[in-house]
């Protein structure tokens, strides 16, 4: 049996599985499908390390992803993100893929532009794709969406973040894992020594090649926290390249720890509903920690 068919059939059990539960509690169901993917959850985060500039001290951050807007998340929901985002004034704003969820029936693309372009951030707007970005022969649309709307969207490049104190971070995105060619030394081939640098790659599991590189955090989406989870059990469903990360901070290495955070998303896809598995607005702010004397 192909790897297709077997991941297929996988879903189906599981979306029976999930119908069985909730149908066993009161408005399982209904809260699923209408209640908790309309319920942001708005996580806030402090992010401190020796080699962030001091110049840094309380620039914020806010990381969204995952809209997958057309299957259930829609364009009038996207416009109440924007102006929530644009109402904790971010200095810097990424996105980490997957913008639609089928780039083949979408038709909207000025409106959507005209939308994003909104969100301001002072130091700049950053993007990577995921893998419906590239669906559907979607990466062209993708491309002129971000851009279009004041994004940087970086395939296998990096960026440099100024302040003008002369302080500077670096930013690093990689393609898709599964339908895109990401590279990582590509991606990391123009940073200079020393410099504190943030990956955005949407497939979370990718840290475990990025921890070879010298990269303190990675920002992911691509999993949606599992999407359906059952207590005690957890997710149904975890998409390829994001089976080991699922949500939230994990540390990974010793020697030069990377510290990876999977963001849960804002949409659904495949089927439409979350349980337990909020859609999530991450705020960071950065701090320059100190070296102990």
């Amino acid at each position: 049996m192909s790897e297709k068919v077997t991941r297929r059939t996988f879903i189906k059990r599981a979306f029976r599985s999930f119908l069985a539960v909730a149908a066993s509690g009161t408005g399982g169901y209904f809260y699923a499908r209408e209640v908790e993917p309309r319920i942001l959850d708005i996580t806030r985060h402090k992010i401190k390390n020796v080699h962030l500039p001091a110049g840094f001290d309380g620039v914020k951050i806010i990381q969204f992803s995952d809209t997958h807007i057309g299957f259930q998340y829609t364009m009038e929901q996207l416009e109440e993100l924007i102006t929530k985002i644009n109402n904790f004034t971010p200095d810097i704003i990424f996105f980490t893929g997957d913008l639609l969820d089928d780039p083949r029936h979408f038709t909207k693309k000025n409106t959507i532009i005209s939308i994003l372009s909104k969100l301001n951030a002072p130091l700049g707007k950053f993007a990577v794709y995921g893998n419906h970005d590239h669906g559907g022969y979607g990466s062209d649309l993708y491309k002129q969406i971000m851009e279009g709307s004041g994004f940087h969207l970086l395939l296998n490049t990096s960026a440099a973040i100024k302040l003008l104190d002369g302080s500077t971070i670096m930013v690093a995105g990689i393609d898709d894992a599964m339908l895109g060619k990401p590279d990582l030394a590509a991606a990391m081939g123009e940073i200079p020594q020393n410099s504190y640098t943030i990956l955005l790659s949407h497939a979370p599991d990718k840290a475990d090649e990025a921890v070879r590189y010298p990269i303190q955090l990675q920002l992911s989406g691509h999993s949606h926290g599992g999407q359906i989870q059952i207590p005690f059990y957890g997710p149904l469903v975890t998409p390829p390249f994001a089976e080991k990360y699922i949500e939230g901070f994990y540390t990974i290495g010793d020697i030069s720890p990377l510290r990876l955070y999977v963001n849960r998303g804002l949409g659904t896809t495949r089927l439409p509903f979350r349980f337990l598995s909020q859609p999530e607005l991450a705020l960071f702010t950065l701090y320059h920690e100190k070296t102990s004397s």
